[in-house]
């Protein structure tokens, strides 16, 4: 390795790195670091790789970008098994220890707030289906092309051709409406029952392979002890809105609800 940087992977409160039970990135031994009552933990990287001009060769890397993602979140799994964890953005890296005190010390007032909002708690995905996407193009057959003589058929067939596309528009904007209803009703419920939630952006179906138009991308805070009884409810509540396809993922560390929103 040449010239080695600290790698920040998530923050939490007096934690063992023995306790962990995992590597850092490329097999490097996980260590913590500690200022002020926070704890982060880091490992040692190379910074030809993970150094700004390494990051930037790799930012189109997905096979990289894979690697380094599921290292980073085996890590703060492993961090929110043992207590509350604010998971850092991909590719936090500093040049040494005092870099990282210095990181703590400059964010130390939102990572004791983001612990203390996750403590005892864990998050869940709710992901909401329409089945098939609704296209954004209409497909309707042409005309003839118009002669002299079916002036009269022509503007027939024209009409038939607008009212066609009309009806097709009508239908595509009633889906998604009626698409955008159900999403809201379900969020809203959901978010009943959770400490906290929040409405993400869509996913591209081109990078998650799903199939379907997704109308709700949710994410919900609940209390780990009631983490079973919403799994539950959710699946009860899916029952009752057969027209969409309703997925939920977890329990999770609380990602949506603790990272920082760093510089």
């Amino acid at each position: 390795m040449g010239e080695s940087g600290r790698y920040m992977y998530a923050v939490t409160r007096g934690v063992e790195p023995a306790a962990l039970g995992e590597v850092g990135l490329d097999g490097g031994p996980l260590e913590v670091v500690e200022e002020d009552g926070l704890a982060a933990v880091v490992s040692s990287v190379d910074l030809a790789e993970y150094g700004e001009d390494g990051l930037r060769r790799h930012l189109e890397d997905l096979e990289w970008l894979e690697r380094v993602a599921r290292a980073h979140d085996s890590v703060v799994q492993a961090v929110s098994r043992l207590g509350p964890v604010a998971p850092l953005r991909l590719a936090t890296i500093c040049l040494d220890e005092d870099g990282v005190r210095a990181r703590l010390r400059e964010w130390g007032t939102e990572l004791r707030s983001a612990l203390d909002r996750v403590a005892d708690r864990v998050e869940w995905s709710v992901k909401v289906y329409m089945p098939g996407s609704v296209s954004r193009t209409v497909s309707v057959p042409d005309a003839e092309p118009a002669r002299p003589a079916d002036a009269r058929r022509d503007r027939g067939l024209g009409t038939d051709y607008l009212r066609r596309k009309r009806t097709a528009s009508d239908a595509r904007r009633t889906a998604e409406e009626h698409g955008a209803r159900v999403a809201a009703e379900i969020h809203e419920e959901l978010a009943r029952r959770s400490v906290a939630a929040r409405v993400l952006a869509a996913q591209d179906p081109r990078l998650t392979g799903h199939e379907g138009t997704m109308t709700l991308n949710g994410a919900y805070l609940v209390a780990a002890a009631d983490a079973d009884a919403f799994a539950e409810h959710v699946e009860q509540l899916a029952g009752g809105y057969t027209e969409v396809r309703v997925e939920s993922h977890g329990p999770w560390p609380p990602y949506s609800f603790a990272t920082l929103e760093q510089p």
